[in-house]
Order: structure tokens, then C-alpha cells, then sequence
């Protein structure tokens, strides 16, 4: 057997039911139509059965591509009630559904589109329930906001060998991939800890803030890749990470693969697939008034933060992916060696990983400018106060 490439076709996940109704075979007409999907991947469809976890800014988009495709059985987990500032973003809420469980939004929906059943968990998971609670779906779409319930989830998918479609946004930035830690022979596992390592953080949006849209597109290119895992079409994104930037209007790939005990003798050149961590990580920055390391920090010019560091080059990550092979070579960074910064370090991986990819040496410092201000005492003369940052927020 050759070696799995990123974007191989995979076997359908799901078998297909045995007949569509008479309504659903009318109502999917036009999926049925597509070659390739047809009529049997239809079926496919509706025998699926799909856990959901979340149901806001990226769940709920899920919910309803997912429901309106004639998706069998949701399965639904969210705590959350809904709140008036998740309107901008969660788009299956309404303005009356103030203070109802999100959960619930995703039972009236899918009713209203189609023949999906939706059962709502109004329930957390945690390490000890998630595996229990998860047994039995085909494969698990993660719309959570942060990495402590993104962990328990790609845990749970791992020790169920469930395929895990993942997803993430923040400002004007996302990512798509799919991790797997039990794929098809020939087919490489990877998984949440080889993009992001254990203990990674992200700043909630409510301090920095998410593009609306960026939600929907994000949300529907997680279904996208749901409902080809189920009827086996199209490229999965196994081995690959989307990017999006939604002020560039673009959309790339990096490479994903996973940790092994052979890296080191691997080559890192070029454009080769990111470990784990997928790129390195340091605590400080010794090096970095040497003339051949630079210091980029891809905060936004109107983010103060923890300060900045001295001779650090200012580049926005959203202006980095725009173009990323421009930055490299209008900063002369091919082959050279680069620290990465933002806020807290999630941009800075992001960032760190394309600039890899174009031939740069990147690092990450570890827990951005927040962790490196804590480790310094003598940099909190540069902070903003709290207030003002929660206030920004």
C-alpha cells in the first residue's frame, strides 16, 4: 500500500439507511443530485448520528447545515443559557430566547428544517462522563471556546477512536481540521496534541473579540468535512489545517502530522508537516538581540497588552496570512531564526507554523507576552491596568 497522502479518499463512515421518505427524498433533491453523493450518500446521511458539543458561535452554524443536509440524529451538549451579546454570532437563537438553554435552539431548528432528531444534553462534559456520554455517535463535531473542554473532548474521541472534526476562531482568524486517533489502515493518527500541546490557552472572545461571519464559515466548513467522512467524498482535512482570515477574504493550508520518536532525524525544510508541538517553544529570549534572531509579534497595532518587546517587528497575524511568502521575503526570514509573540501564544502557533511552512525558523514564546511578563516582574510597567483591559475587552 503507498503511503496515506493528505486528502486521500476515505471508506463512508456511515452505511446507508435503507430508504429516504418520500418528503426527504424530495427536500434533498438537490444534494442527490451531485456526483459522487447521489442518492445512497444521501441515505448515508440520514443514518448518521453526530455529536454536536456546543451550540454558539461554531455549533450552531454546525447545527443548522447539519440538520438542513438530513443529518439522522444530533446529539447536542451544551450548559450554556443564551445571552443577548451571543446574537451577533449564534444563529440559531432568537431574541425572545433570552435566557432559554442553548441546547434547546438546536431541538427547534432541526424541527424546522427537516426530518433530523436533535436530543439536547444540557450537561458539561467532563473527564470522567465524556467517553460514556459520546459511546455510541459515528464521529464528533467540536465547537467549544476553550482548550480545557477541547482537551476532554479529543480524549474522550481518542479513546473511542472517533474521528473528531475541529474547529476554532478568534478576531478575524480561524481553523478547520479533523483529527483521528484510530483512522482506516494506511492512515496516519493525529491528533488535538499534535497541532496544539497539552495545557494550551486561548483568550476568551469576550476580551478580544470574533468576527460574526467568520462564525458561519468556519461552523459550515466543519459540517462539510462531517458529511464527507460520513458518505466518503471529497478531500478530508486529515493531515491538513485550513487557515481563514477573514479580512484577507482567503483561506490556505499548513500540513499536520503526527509526533513520532523519529523526528528529530526528520527533515525541516521546506514545506514539512508540523510536529508536536508543531513548532518549538521557548521561555525566554536570550538570543533575541543576536542580529540573526528577530522578534515578531503578531498583535494587532492597537493591542498594548503586556507591552512590547524592544526591536520586536510589528506584523498582525490576520496581514502575516495574507501573505505569508511576502512577509518572508520582505523581512529576509528564510532560514532565518524567528520568536513569535501575541497575547497568550495562540496566534503566535498559528503564525509560527505558516512562517515554517514558507521556510522560516519560527518558535513560539511559550505563554506569550502575558507568561513572559509574569516570568519578568520588571515588564508589568508595561501593562495596561486590568480594568482598562477588560473595559477594551
Amino acid at each position: 500500500m503507498l503511503p496515506f497522502q493528505a486528502g486521500e479518499l476515505l471508506a463512508p463512515l456511515v452505511e446507508p439507511r435503507a430508504r429516504l421518505s418520500d418528503a426527504e427524498l424530495s427536500r434533498t433533491a438537490r444534494h442527490r443530485r451531485l456526483a459522487g453523493l447521489e442518492t445512497e450518500g444521501q441515505r448515508r446521511i440520514a443514518s448518521a448520528r453526530v455529536a454536536v458539543i456546543g451550540a454558539g458561535g461554531l455549533g450552531a452554524p454546525v447545527v443548522l447545515a447539519l440538520a438542513a443536509a438530513g443529518v439522522g440524529e444530533l446529539v447536542v451538549f451544551d450548559d450554556d443559557v443564551i445571552e443577548l451579546s451571543n446574537l451577533q454570532r449564534q444563529v440559531i437563537h432568537r431574541t425572545q430566547d433570552v435566557g432559554a438553554p442553548k441546547a434547546d435552539s438546536a431541538v427547534r431548528v432541526a424541527a424546522e428544517l427537516s426530518e433530523t432528531r436533535v436530543r439536547a444534553e444540557h450537561v458539561r462534559l467532563t473527564t470522567r462522563d465524556a467517553a460514556e456520554r459520546l459511546a455510541g455517535v459515528d464521529l464528533v463535531i467540536d465547537g467549544t471556546d476553550s482548550f480545557e473542554s477541547r482537551e476532554i473532548v479529543a480524549q474522550a474521541c481518542e479513546r473511542l477512536g472517533l474521528p473528531l472534526v475541529w474547529g476554532t476562531v478568534q478576531e478575524f482568524a480561524g481553523q478547520v481540521t479533523v483529527f483521528w486517533s484510530a483512522p482506516p489502515e494506511g492512515v496516519p493518527a493525529v491528533r488535538l496534541h499534535d497541532l496544539y500541546p497539552p495545557g494550551s490557552e486561548a483568550p476568551a472572545c469576550s476580551a478580544v473579540g470574533v468576527f460574526g461571519p467568520l462564525c458561519l464559515q468556519v461552523g459550515a466548513l466543519m459540517a462539510s468535512e462531517a458529511l464527507k467522512l460520513v458518505t466518503g467524498i471529497g478531500r478530508p482535512l486529515i493531515g491538513r489545517v485550513a487557515l481563514l482570515d477573514a479580512l484577507g477574504g482567503t483561506q490556505r493550508e499548513v500540513p499536520l502530522r503526527a509526533s513520532r520518536a523519529n523526528d528529530a532525524a526528520a527533515p525541516t525544510s521546506g514545506n514539512t508537516a508540523m510536529r508536536r508541538p508543531p513548532v518549538p517553544e521557548v521561555d525566554d529570549l536570550p538570543g533575541a538581540a543576536a542580529a540573526d534572531v528577530l522578534v515578531l509579534d503578531v498583535r494587532n497595532a492597537d493591542e498594548p497588552g503586556a507591552g512590547r518587546i524592544p526591536g520586536s517587528e510589528l506584523v498582525p497575524l490576520r496581514a502575516l496570512l495574507r501573505d505569508v511568502d511576502g512577509t518572508v521575503s520582505g523581512l529576509g526570514l528564510h532560514g532565518r531564526d524567528v520568536v513569535v509573540v501575541c497575547e497568550v501564544g495562540v496566534r503566535a502557533r498559528v503564525a509560527a507554523a505558516a512562517l515554517n511552512g514558507a521556510g522560516a525558523h519560527a518558535s513560539v514564546l511559550r505563554g506569550g507576552m502575558e507568561g513572559w511578563a509574569r516570568r519578568r516582574p520588571e515588564q508589568q510597567s508595561g501593562r495596561e491596568p486590568e480594568q482598562e483591559r477588560a473595559r477594551r475587552g
